[in-house]
């Protein structure tokens, strides 16, 4: 996935041969390293990391209208530098996406932190991310809710990720190679649920996953995309628009629909 003025790449869609890969990185009952900060890379100093961190979040993204401040202490805390490439990590901390291998790309640091504000994560939650990617905004969600679930259609980017977050200590994330679109019903119902890349619609099994109160954050529209928020009410759902995004496409079953 990537941010806004960026070409997200879309990872959603179905296949049953695919959804077999499941990938499980954690029992979904605790979040026991949660908390625990990820080693930086060896050959950079763990203090210059964490200062190209801090002035990320200081100047691209807290000056943008992100105030929640467990949204800012993760995006301080999550070392992005660890889930992009080796040839781009110069970049790690730029306000930009990068790419990660098969055509994707990793999103762009404000995407992530102002989407983690509009779902309204509470320390107890569960939380569905559809479209992992390197693993970078679940390892952000992690910091934020007690359990994360990924969805990641790209088999070789979801087996990536998961291996990524074990190694990195983020063990209440489980990763999942399948089809975004349909959600995650067995884990379900979710408090929050984000989706990486643009659909044609709002998926209905993404809505029914919602428990009563939960929100979904997901990127509306094809050529005009609208960044939305949907919240499940017990007299059925409310849908508010928040600002034009430019992402790629949902893929598989997403794709499909556009077509109806």
């Amino acid at each position: 996935m990537t941010g806004i003025g960026g070409a997200v790449s879309g990872r959603s869609g179905y296949d049953a041969d695919v959804l077999r890969w499941a990938i499980f990185l954690a029992v979904l009952g605790g979040a026991s390293g949660c908390g625990d900060e990820p080693a930086p890379t060896p050959s950079v100093d763990a203090s210059a990391w964490q200062e190209q961190r801090d002035r990320m979040v200081a100047t691209t993204i807290a000056t943008r209208g992100v105030k929640d401040e467990a949204v800012l202490a993760a995006m301080r805390s999550v070392p992005r530098h660890a889930f992009v490439p080796e040839s781009h990590r110069q970049h790690a901390y730029d306000d930009r996406p990068l790419p990660i291998g098969d055509g994707q790309t990793i999103s762009q640091p404000f995407l992530v932190a102002i989407m983690a504000q509009e779902a309204h994560i509470e320390p107890g939650d569960k939380v569905l991310e559809v479209g992992t990617g390197s693993g970078y905004s679940a390892a952000v969600l992690s910091k934020l809710a007690k359990n994360v679930c990924t969805i990641e259609i790209v088999q070789s980017l979801g087996e990536q990720a998961a291996a990524r977050l074990k190694e990195l200590g983020f063990s209440n994330v489980a990763v999942r190679i399948g089809d975004g679109y349909q959600g995650w019903a067995e884990e379900g119902p979710f408090d929050a649920i984000i989706v990486t890349a643009a659909s044609p619609e709002v998926p209905e099994p993404l809505k029914q996953q919602l428990k009563v109160g939960g929100r979904l954050v997901i990127p509306v529209g094809t050529n005009v995309q609208h960044l939305r928020v949907i919240t499940c009410h017990l007299d059925g759902f409310r849908e508010e628009p928040l600002f034009r995004v430019r992402l790629g496409p949902m893929t598989g079953e997403a794709a499909k629909a556009e077509d109806r």
